[in-house]
C-alpha cells in the first residue's frame, strides 16, 4: 500500500503543479455540460416564417393570428410572392412559408372553401416533421373556430346540409419530400469527418515537436511564424483536400446521394473550411504544454460543441444566445449550411455568400492567431 499511496501522491503532484492541465480537468466537464445542456435542451420555437398575404384582407390577418398567438412562430419576413417565400428557404433564412391568394377574404365571405398553402424546409426530416404538426396543428385551430363564427351567424342557421370547410390547407415539403434522413445526415457527417481530421492531425503538430525535442533545431533556424505555421500547414490541406474529394465519391456511389448543385464549388469551399480548421488546430498546438491538453481542448472546446451546437444533430432555432453565438465561432457550423445547401438544395454561391463569407473570416482570423501565439522558444 505504501508503494501504491506513493505512485497516486506523486500523480496528485503533477496534476496539481501544472496549472493547465489541472484547470482543463476541473473546468472543462462543468463548462461543457452547462454550455451543452442548454444546447440539447432547448425547445424550438419562435421558428422563422415568411408571409406572403395577398389577400390583404380582415380575414387573412385574423388567420394569420392565430400562428403568432404563441411563441411557437414568429413572422419575420412579409413578402410578395410565392417565389420570395422560395427564394427565403433556399438561403436558410426561413423554415417555414404561408402563401395566402387574393380571394381569401372573399371565399371566406361568400361561404366558399378558400385554400392556403404552407411550405416547409424538408431537408431535416426530424425538423420538418415538427414544424408541419405546428403548422397544421394551429391551422385546424383556425379552421374550427371560423367554422365555428359560421355556425353562430344568421346565415347557418338555414341547416348544416350545405356546410363545408371555410379554410383548406396545403402543405408542400421542400428538398427532400420523402423524409430521408440520409440525404441530410450524409452531408453532415462528411463535414464530421473532416472537422475531425483536420483538427486533431494539426493539434498535436507543435507540442509534438516541443515533446520530441526537435523544435530546437526549429528555433535555431531563420523561418519566420508563419512560414513554419503554414508549412505545418499545407501537406495536411492536400491531405484535406484529397479526403473531401474520397468522401463525397462514397456518398454519392456508396450511400446514393444525388448532389444537387456543383461538385467542384463544393470541393472548393471544402479546401476553406479544411484550412479554417487545421489552424484552428495549429492555434490548438501552440497554446497547449503537452499533448494531453491539446487533445483535451481539441475535443472538450472544439468537437463536442461542433457535435451539438452547429446544427448537425440539433436544430440551432430556439438555442440560447451564449450557445448560439459559441457556434457561430466554429467554422463546421458555416460548412454545415454550405454543404447541405449544395448537396440537397442545388443552391450556388449567391445564396450561401453569407455563409462563406463567415468562414472565409474565421479560417483568416484562426490561422492569424496560430502565428501571433508561436513562439520560437522551448
Amino acid at each position: 500500500m505504501e508503494r501504491l499511496w506513493t505512485i497516486m501522491r506523486k500523480e496528485f503532484y503533477h496534476i496539481l503543479r501544472d496549472y493547465r492541465t489541472l484547470a482543463i480537468i476541473v473546468i472543462l466537464p462543468t463548462f461543457l455540460l452547462i454550455l451543452l445542456g442548454y444546447g440539447v435542451s432547448g425547445e424550438t420555437s419562435n421558428t422563422s416564417l415568411a408571409v406572403a398575404d395577398l389577400s390583404k384582407s380582415d380575414e387573412s390577418r385574423r388567420y394569420l393570428e392565430y400562428f403568432t398567438a404563441s411563441d411557437q412562430f414568429e413572422i419575420n419576413y412579409d413578402v410578395l410572392s410565392e417565389t420570395e417565400i422560395l427564394d427565403l428557404l433556399d438561403r436558410e433564412v426561413i423554415s417555414a412559408g404561408i402563401y395566402i391568394p387574393e380571394d381569401f377574404g372573399r371565399k371566406l365571405a361568400t361561404g366558399e372553401t378558400a385554400q392556403v398553402q404552407f411550405y416547409v424546409n424538408g431537408a431535416d426530416p426530424s425538423e420538418a416533421q415538427t414544424t408541419n404538426l405546428k403548422l397544421e396543428t394551429i391551422a385546424q385551430a383556425a379552421t374550427q373556430y371560423i367554422l365555428t363564427e359560421k355556425l353562430s351567424s344568421s346565415s347557418a342557421a338555414a341547416g348544416l346540409a350545405g356546410l363545408q370547410l371555410p379554410v383548406e390547407s396545403y402543405t408542400k415539403v421542400l428538398y427532400n419530400p420523402d423524409g430521408k434522413s440520409k440525404i441530410y445526415m450524409i452531408p453532415g457527417l462528411t463535414a464530421m469527418v473532416l472537422q475531425v481530421q483536420a483538427l486533431l492531425l494539426t493539434a498535436l503538430a507543435i507540442v509534438r515537436e516541443r515533446e520530441q525535442g526537435t523544435m530546437e533545431q526549429l528555433v535555431v533556424t531563420p523561418i519566420q511564424s508563419w512560414e513554419l505555421v503554414l508549412g505545418k500547414i499545407l501537406p495536411y490541406l492536400a491531405v484535406g483536400i484529397f479526403n473531401t474529394i474520397a468522401t463525397l465519391l462514397v456518398a454519392i456511389y456508396l450511400f446514393d446521394i444525388v448532389i444537387q448543385g456543383s461538385f467542384w464549388l463544393l470541393v472548393g469551399l471544402s479546401t476553406i473550411f479544411i484550412l479554417g480548421s487545421l489552424g484552428m488546430g495549429v492555434l490548438i498546438s501552440n497554446i497547449s504544454r503537452n499533448q494531453m491538453q491539446a487533445m483535451y481542448l481539441a475535443v472538450g472546446i472544439v468537437l463536442i460543441p461542433a457535435i451539438i451546437l452547429s446544427g448537425l444533430m440539433f436544430t440551432r432555432q430556439g438555442m440560447p444566445w451564449i450557445t448560439y453565438w459559441f457556434g457561430e465561432m466554429l467554422p463546421i457550423t458555416h460548412f454545415l449550411v454550405i454543404i447541405r445547401g449544395i448537396m440537397v438544395k442545388g443552391v450556388g454561391f449567391a445564396f450561401l455568400w453569407p455563409s462563406i463569407r463567415a468562414l472565409l473570416i474565421l479560417s483568416v482570423v484562426y490561422f492569424a492567431a496560430s502565428v501571433a501565439t508561436f513562439q520560437k522558444k522551448l
